[in-house]
């Protein structure tokens, strides 16, 4: 979607909603942005008992799998990139799933719960020194 308000969050919560057999749980991870924690999904989510949000940690964007995808993206496709248009860019990105889904390949974790949460520590023990 062109915006990334509540309205559209809410929107496509909708869409997944309707899609979903109704007798599933649905868990969705997401991040801290602003939009998934705006009163009216608060609301939303009060009216969908079956849906349970896990948020995954202020400053920890290398949790989050598709920030890797975003990151290969960009480096490998838009950055130092010419587009004259928009259609021009979603071209472009359109290609990059396109040639990323015809080889694909699965995301192997390599780190250990203890790595991780030792990663956690110490960016929560640097985000508290500088505030």
């Amino acid at each position: 979607m062109k915006r990334h308000r509540h309205q559209e969050f809410i929107r496509f919560l909708n869409a997944i909603e309707a899609h979903v057999p109704r007798r599933k749980d649905i868990h969705a991870i997401v991040d801290n942005y602003a939009t998934h924690k705006h009163p009216k999904v608060r609301e939303w989510l009060t009216q969908h008992p079956r849906w349970t949000f896990h948020f995954t940690p202020t400053s920890a964007s290398w949790l989050n799998a598709v920030e890797g995808f975003f990151a290969k993206l960009t480096t490998q496709r838009l950055k130092r990139g010419i587009f004259r248009s928009l259609d021009d860019l979603k071209h472009a990105i359109d290609r990059f799933v396109e040639e990323t889904n015809s080889h694909p390949k699965p995301f192997v974790w390599t780190a250990g719960p203890k790595r991780v949460l030792a990663a956690v520590k110490r960016g929560k023990r640097a985000l508290e020194s500088i505030y």
